[in-house]
C-alpha cells in the first residue's frame, strides 16, 4: 500500500499546526510550506479539503492564517486521512469471480483494522514543541 503525497503533506501540516496549537499565532501558507517542504499551490488544495472537513480554521486578510479547528488530541491521523482521501482504504467494485468475494472479506477487516489504528494516533502524539526533536511511530 501506498499512502498518497497529498496524505503525507496534510499529516505534515497538520503536525505543524498542533505545534502553534494554543500560541495565538495563525500560520500562513508560506510558512506551512516552507517549514514541511510542501509546494504552496498545491498546500492551498490541501488546507481547502482540510478546512471543509472542519480540521481547520482560516481567516483572511494581512493578520489571517491557518490554525486547527479543534485541540490537537481530539484531531487522529484516521480525521486527516478522511478529509483528504475521503476513506482509509478505498477497494474496487468488482468482487466477482471465484474468490472475489471471499477477497473482499479480507480486504474489508484490512480496512477496518487500518481505520481503528489510524484513530489512536492523534496530533498531540506526533508534534513536538522542540525543533530538533523526533517522535518514533
Amino acid at each position: 500500500m501506498k499512502i498518497s503525497v497529498k496524505v503525507d503533506y496534510a499529516c505534515r501540516v497538520m503536525t505543524e499546526l498542533a505545534r502553534l496549537h494554543g500560541s495565538g499565532e495563525l500560520a500562513q501558507i508560506e510558512h506551512l510550506a516552507r517549514v514541511e517542504a510542501v509546494p504552496a499551490n498545491f498546500l492551498a488544495q490541501i488546507l481547502l479539503r482540510l478546512r471543509d472537513a472542519g480540521l481547520i480554521a482560516s481567516r483572511r486578510g494581512n493578520h489571517g492564517g491557518y490554525a486547527l479547528a479543534r485541540p490537537p488530541e481530539e484531531i487522529s491521523l484516521h480525521d486527516i486521512l478522511v478529509a483528504v482521501e475521503g476513506h482509509c482504504l478505498h477497494l474496487s467494485g468488482n468482487h466477482e469471480g471465484r474468490s472475489g468475494r471471499r477477497l473482499k472479506r479480507v480486504w474489508d477487516e484490512i480496512s477496518a483494522a487500518l481505520d481503528a489504528k489510524t484513530r489512536t494516533y492523534t496530533l498531540d502524539q506526533l508534534c513536538s514543541k522542540a525543533p530538533g526533536e523526533m517522535y518514533y511511530i
